[in-house]
């Protein structure tokens, strides 16, 4: 059976954890100054699934982090 390292689930969490901030910060951040008009309706959905998913993305992240710690899974 192969089996990963934990290097490997390092990366990964820290590669989720990073995007998924970057997600909340960019994507999900409402900027007033760089808009003339309100939100429409569609606009703050599109908004609410881009935080709603960083913050996903961030919880993948840790617990890919937390498993390869050895924090999170079966104890043997």
């Amino acid at each position: 059976m192969i089996t990963l390292p934990p290097i490997f689930f390092y990366v990964l969490g820290t590669l989720f954890v990073v995007f998924g901030i970057l997600r909340v910060i960019v994507l999900a951040r409402r900027r007033a100054d760089r808009e003339v008009q309100e939100d429409t309706p569609q606009q703050a959905k599109q908004r609410r699934q881009h935080l709603l998913f960083g913050v996903v993305w961030i919880g993948v992240g840790l617990f890919f982090i937390a498993s390869a710690a050895g924090l999170v899974g079966p104890r043997h």
